[in-house]
C-alpha cells in the first residue's frame, strides 16, 4: 500500500472483516451488506434511492472503466450506505466520460471500499444471507467494527422512504436522451391530449419518469406520503407508484392511499410499487435471503410464455400463499419462482418485481410501460 492510499475495512455480524483500501470519502457507515450482480450501470446503482441503508459490492472485478457522466445520474446524489469493489479502475476509457469513480464518490461523500476479495464476500453472503455490516476508515479495530455491526438497525421495519422521498410535488419535463432509444410500436400521446401521468415517488429512479415523457405525457412527481384525496386533486388520467428503499410493510400510509385509488384511476407499480401495491389488496411480504439485485435476472410472463431478462433491485418480495383471490400472478422469477408480477382482477391495476426502465440494464420489458400508456 502507497503512502496516499488509506486503509479501510469492512465487518459483518457474523465477526467477518474485510480489510482493503479507501477510494472515496473517508469515514464510517453501518448498513445492510448485499451484492449486484450487473458488469455495467456502477453509476445507475450508486444513483438507486432503492440502496437507501445498504453497502453495495458489485461481482463484477474491475469497476470505474468508463468513468461517470452526469447524464447517467438516476437521482441528484448516491442514497446508498457504502461500496465496495474488488479493483477500483484507475483508468477510465468513454467518450462521454466526464470524470473518475473516484472522484465522483469523494464528491458526493460515499464511503468506499477496493481490494477486498468480492468473491469470498458475495458467497459468504449467498450462503448466510444479506447481514448488517460496517464500513470505515476511521475505526480499524475488527472487534469495535464487529461490535457496531450487531448493533446497527439493519432494514426491516424501518421507514427508509422518508429519507429519499421528495418533499414536495414537482412538474417532470426531461425525456429520454438519444442513447435510450423507446424502440418500435411505441405509443405517444399527440400533442394537446397528452395525458396526466402523477408519479408517487417513493424513491424514484428518474429514467422512469423521463419514459413517461417521451411517451408524451405530462408528468407530476409528488412525495410518496402524499393521501389518495390529494392526488386526485391533482385530476391524474393514470397513477404510477414507484421503485423505493427497505420494507414495504411499515409504509401503512402508503397501503391506504393505493387501496382508496383502487378502481379510481390505473395503476402501475414497478418494485416497491408492486409489493406495495399488494399489500394495500391484503397480500404479505417478507425478506429474501440475499435479495435479487442486477442486470440479467430472468422473469416469466406467464400469459404469453415468453421470458424476459431484466434489471432488478429489491430484498423483500411478496409471498405466495398471502395473495388474495383479486390479484392474480402476471410473472415469475425463474431463478427461485417468487412472484414478479401481478394483476388487479377487478381493477385497472398492475405491478412488476422489476425495472423495465433498465438503467442500466436490458429493454425487453419495455412493453410494460405501453400496457400502462394504452390504459390511460
Amino acid at each position: 500500500m502507497s503512502k496516499l492510499e488509506q486503509l479501510a475495512k469492512l465487518a459483518l455480524e457474523d465477526g467477518t472483516v474485510y480489510q482493503g483500501t479507501s477510494f472515496g470519502a473517508a469515514g464510517e457507515v453501518d448498513g445492510e451488506v448485499c451484492f449486484n450482480t450487473s458488469m455495467t450501470g456502477y453509476q445507475e446503482i450508486l444513483t438507486d434511492p432503492s440502496y437507501r441503508g445498504q453497502i453495495v459490492a458489485m461481482t463484477y472485478p474491475q469497476i470505474g472503466n468508463y468513468g461517470v457522466v452526469e447524464a447517467d445520474n438516476e437521482h441528484e446524489r448516491p442514497s446508498l450506505s457504502g461500496f465496495i469493489v474488488r479493483e477500483d479502475s484507475r483508468i477510465h476509457s468513454n467518450f462521454r466520460a466526464e470524470g473518475s469513480l473516484g472522484d465522483f464518490l469523494l464528491r458526493s461523500g460515499v464511503v468506499a471500499i477496493a481490494g477486498i476479495d468480492t468473491r469470498a464476500l458475495v458467497r459468504r453472503l449467498r450462503n448466510f444471507g444479506s447481514m448488517r455490516g460496517i464500513l470505515s476508515t476511521t475505526d480499524l479495530d475488527d472487534a469495535s467494527l464487529i461490535a457496531k455491526a450487531k448493533a446497527s438497525p439493519g432494514l426491516v421495519g424501518r421507514d427508509l422512504v422518508r429519507e429519499v422521498m421528495p418533499q414536495r410535488t414537482h412538474q417532470w419535463e426531461q425525456g429520454l436522451d438519444s442513447w435510450t432509444p423507446l424502440g418500435e410500436d411505441v405509443v405517444v400521446a399527440t400533442a394537446g391530449q397528452a395525458p396526466h401521468v402523477v408519479c408517487v415517488d417513493f424513491g424514484m429512479k428518474w429514467n422512469i419518469a423521463r419514459h413517461f415523457v417521451s411517451r408524451g405525457n405530462r408528468v407530476t412527481v409528488v412525495p410518496g406520503s402524499l393521501s389518495a384525496d390529494e392526488i386526485l386533486r391533482l385530476e391524474p388520467d393514470g397513477v404510477f407508484l414507484s421503485n423505493g428503499p427497505g420494507d414495504p410493510e411499515p409504509l401503512v400510509y402508503a397501503h391506504k392511499t393505493i387501496a382508496s385509488l383502487l378502481g379510481r384511476k390505473p395503476i402501475f407499480g414497478i418494485c416497491l410499487g408492486h409489493q406495495l401495491l399488494s399489500l394495500a389488496c391484503g397480500a404479505k411480504t417478507f425478506k429474501l435471503k440475499f435479495g435479487h439485485r442486477g442486470a440479467n435476472q430472468p422473469v416469466l410472463d406467464l400469459e404469453t410464455g415468453k421470458v424476459e431478462i431484466t434489471t432488478q433491485n429489491h430484498g423483500f418480495a411478496v409471498a405466495d400463499e398471502s395473495l388474495p383471490d383479486c390479484l392474480q400472478v402476471t410473472h415469475r422469477n425463474l431463478n427461485d419462482d417468487t412472484i414478479a408480477g401481478v394483476r388487479h382482477r377487478e381493477s385497472n391495476a398492475f405491478a412488476v418485481q422489476y425495472h423495465p426502465e433498465a438503467a442500466a440494464g436490458p429493454h425487453d420489458s419495455q412493453y410494460l410501460f405501453e400496457r400502462f400508456q394504452r390504459s390511460l
